[in-house]
């Protein structure tokens, strides 16, 4: 019994460290080397060296002389706690057994709709439907160049600025898809609104 407990017992403790310490920490270092700002949670600081935010998780901006980010689904922006609403267009029997729309789901568009309309009420344009819906994870961090387009009549307007100057903007912080082929081009907020305040100064607490 101890002569086959032993290797056995030796192969766990071995491997245990080389898998668990010395590899993890090994492609830690590696990462730090190559890629920091990867590595440290693609973090955006301050000139005073304060965390803004990540490249990677949405935050709010409920002021409307910002852009807004793509809603966010139960999860408040919190990226301890990404969730998904699972409210879809045909994912819902309601008590006669038909099936349709989550109410959830178009009660939270029509709200967000509401809300969009309410900020900027001479905007005509069809609302893109990212700024209805909430992605998979609630925390999006990008928002689809139409999406942003359909909000520069209203940062430009409460900022006191020339529309084609916000839409410069916006053309210059547009993303083109990973590699020319992966996902589809788009516009990351915070870099945006940052891009935003460093051109034309911070915003009015009111907008």
């Amino acid at each position: 019994m101890k002569e086959a407990l032993r290797p056995a017992f030796v192969s766990l403790l071995v491997f245990t460290v080389l898998l668990g310490v010395v590899y993890p920490l090994f492609m830690d270092g590696i990462a730090a080397v190559l890629f920091p700002h990867q590595a440290t949670g693609s973090l955006i600081r301050d000139k005073d060296g304060h965390v803004a935010g990540s490249e990677l998780i949405g935050q709010p901006f409920d002021n409307p002389a910002y852009f807004w980010s793509r809603p966010t689904a139960e999860a408040n922006y919190d990226a301890s706690n990404s969730v998904a609403t699972n409210a879809g267009q045909s994912a819902f029997i309601d008590d006669k057994g038909h099936l349709g729309p989550n109410p959830t789901l178009t009660k939270n568009a029509k709200d967000r709709i509401d809300a969009l309309l309410a900020a900027d009420p001479d905007n005509k344009a069809p609302v893109p439907v990212d700024l209805v819906t909430a992605s998979a994870s609630g925390l999006d961090p990008d928002i689809s160049p139409e999406a942003a387009y359909y909000q520069v009549g209203r940062v430009a307007r409460l900022r006191g600025q020339p529309e084609a100057a916000v839409r410069a903007l916006v053309d210059d912080h547009v993303e083109g898809r990973t590699f020319g082929v992966l996902g589809e081009p788009r516009v990351n907020v915070l870099l945006l609104n940052r891009a935003l305040d460093a051109k034309f100064g911070s915003a009015k607490p009111n907008g």
